[in-house]
């Protein structure tokens, strides 16, 4: 019987952290993606900074970001994580509304430099308190890289509809509400259950230090650099390519980005059914030879909408290697998962700047044929690089379940949990071994050492040695869906039934836009955008040029609606 004094089973209360962490994480990542794409922009026409100012005003907080984020990881360890990452977004926030009312380049400087310091609060705290829930459910990182990039793009496309209407300041107050939003959820969750045996404070502070820590990491780490470095030089090649090479502007940049920040969005979950089938070894490397393949392929891309596609495909390898590499993180960190966020994120945080350097040392050093070249054999260096580091970590090459989850019980007692295996009965009820869909070693998320006398799993019976099999075992292990509390899952029908409401009610409206002359769809099947089509300049004033905005966003939502249910229809029907 649970104790009653203890608000609520430990796996819900974790299941509601999680929960607040991702709607947080969403609200959180758009406006901070969205700030580092217009600072630059912002900083030269608003306060009519040099390029060596601007310079020094991003370089600034990634340098306070990459000091400050191994702190945080302390800090993690040691205090209410909900009340970093809650405190990390306030700055944050309050970051944005210092570039809302920044004058001059100091106040700028100070804004910046708040914004490091809530970043790194934010994110090493976020992905310490997704970890939680790591050895009761695999998908917990690829959920937050999905919530992560959906943020993203849907606070670009607001984002920069909304700069058509409102000056740099309004879209700053924008942010900064949004992070508050985010903090806001972030304060109202739960408290973590203090694990057995953790008193916090000093005595934790000084158990594990970042040095060993940062040890038993370096190899991941080390992969960490390579990987980002690579992400940022292509990513910053392509950007100049599509500025220098098209004559693109900024918003019509950003949208050629756009499908593949969705692509990112979507991806991580479906992905990750390939770790569990064919190890993380596997997939790393596949990631890196097609990532590789792509970036060799740039220089030959004939247009703007080839490269849009390509960056797809780019997406789709991050979202697969990107989850891997911060389940590997907290797995081998152990009890020091911020600890090892911590240091995780400055890694990324350095690759990001050796990357961005490279590149476009890169680009104005060479022809762009060449910087393309060189950045695929860096990606590709990593087929090689990051699986190894997995491997040099010690932990499972396929993720496994390894407690159960107290919310997730069937009807028969048997409790499941993301990533597909029965993991613990229901208190009175005949217990059930996990059985996965091939044999792995146990995930250990301490430092592997001799295995301790004890019972063994037995091979698809699903009984433990010294104890009668079980019948139906085998059978609720085959079925890899978590269960569904409260409503059945829809059907196929369903969803399309509900898709054509979508569009209906779209079409409808898009009529009336016409019929006022007020229709970014009109416009672009009509050819009335020039150049890229989904440029950001609109010609309407007041109420006309928010409902033309409107209609645009809508446009691009329903595709994204369109693109979703197509896929969970074929999901539910290969079933």
């Amino acid at each position: 019987m649970p104790d009653p004094a203890r608000p609520a089973p430990g796996g819900v209360v974790a299941k509601r952290r999680e929960a607040s962490t991702l709607l947080a994480a969403a609200l959180t990542n758009g406006p901070a993606e969205l700030v580092d794409f217009v600072l630059p922009l912002w900083a030269g026409i608003a306060l009519g900074a040099s390029a060596t100012e601007v310079g020094l005003l991003v370089a600034l907080e990634l340098a306070v970001s990459v000091v400050v984020r191994p702190i945080a990881g302390v800090l993690a360890d040691t205090r209410e994580r909900r009340h970093v990452a809650g405190a990390g977004a306030l700055l944050y926030g309050l970051s944005c509304a210092g570039y809302a009312v920044a004058g001059s380049m100091p106040v700028a400087y100070l804004a910046a430099v708040l914004g490091g310091v809530g970043g790194a609060l934010l994110w090493v705290a976020v992905r310490a308190i997704v970890g939680e829930r790591l050895a009761r459910d695999t998908t917990v990182y690829p959920r937050l890289m999905s919530a992560q990039e959906t943020g993203t793009w849907v606070a670009f496309v607001a984002g920069l509809t909304l700069l058509g209407f409102v000056d740099f300041r309004g879209l700053f107050l924008a942010c900064a509400a949004a992070c508050l939003v985010g903090a806001v959820a972030l304060f109202a969750m739960p408290a973590r259950p203090a694990p057995a045996g953790e008193h916090g404070g000093a005595d934790v502070a000084g158990a594990v230090g970042l040095g060993a820590v940062g040890r038993r990491l370096r190899p991941m780490l080390l992969a960490v650099v390579v990987t980002m470095t690579a992400e940022a030089a292509i990513g910053i090649l392509l950007l100049l390519h599509l500025q220098r090479g098209f004559d693109l502007e900024v918003i019509e940049i950003a949208y050629v980005f756009l499908p593949g920040a969705i692509a990112m969005s979507v991806l991580p979950g479906y992905l990750h059914r390939f770790v569990l089938r064919f190890g993380r070894t596997r997939v790393l490397a596949t990631a890196s030879v097609a990532s590789a393949a792509f970036a060799a392929s740039l220089s030959l891309a004939p247009n703007p909408w080839v490269l849009a596609g390509l960056w797809v495909l780019s997406g789709a390898a991050w979202a697969a290697v990107m989850p891997i590499q911060q389940a590997v993180i907290a797995e081998a960190s152990g009890a020091q998962t911020g600890r090892g966020m911590g240091l995780y994120e400055s890694a990324a945080l350095v690759g990001g700047v050796v990357g961005s350097l490279a590149g476009g040392l890169l680009y104005d050093g060479g022809s762009w044929a060449l910087a393309c070249l060189v950045a695929a054999v860096v990606i590709l260096s990593g087929a090689l690089i990051v699986p190894r580091s997995v491997r040099a970590l010690g932990v499972a090459d396929v993720p496994t379940v390894t407690e159960p989850d107290e919310s997730d019980v069937d009807d028969g007692g048997a409790s499941t949990a993301g990533g597909g295996a029965v993991v613990a009965p229901a208190p009175g009820v005949v217990p059930v071994v996990p059985v996965v869909t091939r044999p792995t070693e146990p995930l250990s998320l301490t430092k592997p050492g001799p295995s301790a006398p004890g019972p063994s799993a037995d091979a698809a019976g699903g009984a433990r040695s010294g104890g009668p099999p079980v019948p139906g075992a085998t059978e609720r292990s085959a079925a890899p869906e978590p269960a569904t509390a409260g409503k059945p899952p829809k059907t196929p029908r369903q969803r399309l039934v509900e898709l054509g409401q979508h569009a209906a009610l779209f079409a409808a409206v898009q009529v009336g836009l016409a019929l006022f002359g007020v229709s970014w769809l009109w416009d672009l099947l009509t050819g009335r955008l020039s150049g890229l089509v989904m440029q950001g300049g609109v010609e309407h004033d007041g109420p006309a040029a928010i409902a033309y905005g409107v209609g645009r966003i809508w446009t691009i939502v329903l595709v994204v609606d369109v693109l979703w249910t197509l896929i969970q229809v074929s999901r539910s029907r290969r079933r």
